[in-house]
């Protein structure tokens, strides 16, 4: 093989090993440029506070993150959601809407990610509101009272329920503003004979309502307080005297509305301070009388059969 084959052909092994290789390759960035954000994402902390206090929620909040952009159905996607209190969601560059709530409050805020990690906190304007109960100076257990809390009427709206069944002694967390509140003492159980099985108390008349204000970054208390007494029916011969069994009792208000209808020999009820009528049946005849309830004073009551 001459001289000029042998350099021809080692030209042409370099050119095949070379078209061999693989087509991509990685380039190095120039120096002094940034690397381009990774394909995961950018990790980004949010975190919530109340109002001007600067102290961070702690605990009760449920972040989710959307994309800014609307699909074709009228919606945002949803890329990531957390109930912790101050997560670290990976995020791809781009425009989010991020949403956090809060018990009824929330906050809402726009986010651009470009690449860059960073704190992300986001300010709710509300507080907490947290009850009791007291009859007298004694305090009313939490199963005894139902509470329900409302937006107050507004010109042309009525009252909005947004709480319902709060138990009392538990915080609720609510926008800042006005609330009404509407607490019923509930009956319990014992009314002379067994209840039965998995009953739950009754409404009573003793209901107390007012206005409240919630204002943000506090915890406000309010105390409940009901008017009323436990009465023990009873329908006797003779004043003092012994109660009548199978006796059906309705207690009434002055106007003629029944309250409530009970059957025994003496049934309890429960009743808010004030003016009542009561009638007693039993063996084909109607007896009745009137009675005055004072607050705490619990007592028996008696309807004299004659």
């Amino acid at each position: 093989m001459t001289r000029l084959k042998a350099i021809g052909l080692l030209l042409w092994m370099l050119i095949a090993a070379f078209a061999a290789a693989p087509a991509m390759a990685q380039v190095p960035a120039a120096p002094g440029q940034p690397a381009a954000a990774p394909a995961q994402g950018n990790p980004v902390k949010f975190w919530a506070s109340l109002g001007a206090d600067p102290k961070p929620v702690e605990s009760g909040l449920v972040w989710r993150v959307f994309q800014e952009r609307i699909e074709g159905d009228g919606e945002r996607a949803l890329v990531a959601q957390s109930d912790s209190a101050a997560p670290v969601l990976t995020l791809p560059n781009g425009d989010y809407v991020v949403h956090v709530s809060y018990g009824l409050a929330s906050a809402i805020k726009r986010l651009t990610v470009l690449g860059q990690t960073a704190d992300q906190r986001l300010t709710l304007n509300a507080g907490a509101l947290r009850f009791s109960g007291l009859l007298g100076d004694a305090p009313i257990p939490p199963a005894r009272l139902r509470i329900d809390v409302f937006v107050p009427e507004r010109a042309g709206q009525q009252a909005r329920l947004v709480a319902a069944d709060v138990r009392a002694e538990t915080a609720i967390r609510l926008p800042e503003g006005a609330y009404q509140v509407i607490s019923t003492y509930l009956e319990s159980n014992t009314t002379g004979s067994s209840p039965a099985p998995g009953a739950k108390p009754s409404d009573t008349n003793s209901v107390v309502n007012g206005e409240v204000r919630v204002t943000a970054g506090k915890l406000t208390e309010v105390t409940l307080r009901h008017h009323a007494a436990t009465l023990t029916l009873k329908l006797v011969n003779q004043p003092g005297g012994e109660a009548l069994a199978n006796t059906s009792f309705s207690v009434l208000t002055p106007g003629g509305d029944v309250i409530r209808e009970l059957i025994g020999a003496f049934p309890q009820v429960l009743l808010a301070e004030g003016e009542y009528a009561v009638i007693a049946r039993r063996d084909g005849k109607t007896y009745q009388g009137t009675f005055n309830v004072q607050s705490t004073l619990d007592r028996d009551v008696e309807v004299v059969a004659k």
